[in-house]
């Protein structure tokens, strides 16, 4: 079994990882790091310690395709993926319904379970 991480270089995405790397601990589940920006994930990370090593992997989105977090979704379908983790930030009600994210299509897109994270 594996859990999807929906890898970014924010507040909201460390505090993401953090806890992805808890529950693949907790599930003993293999982690699949995807990135949905430009931030390039480390399987080797320090961050990512307490996990073995071979558990650990990359999947990136098809490079023909604009929008990562499409493929991000589309991986959730994979009868193998847990659960989805991702970080979410702060907004006001207003800007949730203005602004589009790429949590919020992940919510409401993926096919198993979300976990969402804020940071402290």
């Amino acid at each position: 079994m594996s859990i999807i991480l929906a890898h970014t270089d924010t507040p909201a995405g460390r505090a993401a990882r953090e806890f992805a790397v808890r529950e693949a601990q907790r599930r003993d589940a293999d982690l699949i790091l995807f990135p949905v920006d430009d931030a390039e994930p480390d399987p080797r990370a320090p961050e990512l310690t307490g996990l073995d090593p071979d558990r650990v992997r990359v999947q990136r989105p098809d490079p023909r395709s604009r929008i990562a977090v499409g493929d991000l979704v589309d991986a959730t379908g994979d009868e193998d993926v847990e659960a989805v983790v991702v970080g979410v930030r702060r907004r006001s009600p207003v800007g949730k319904i203005l602004l589009g994210s790429a949590a919020q299509q992940i919510i409401l897109e993926a096919e198993c379970p979300v976990i969402t994270v804020k940071p402290e």
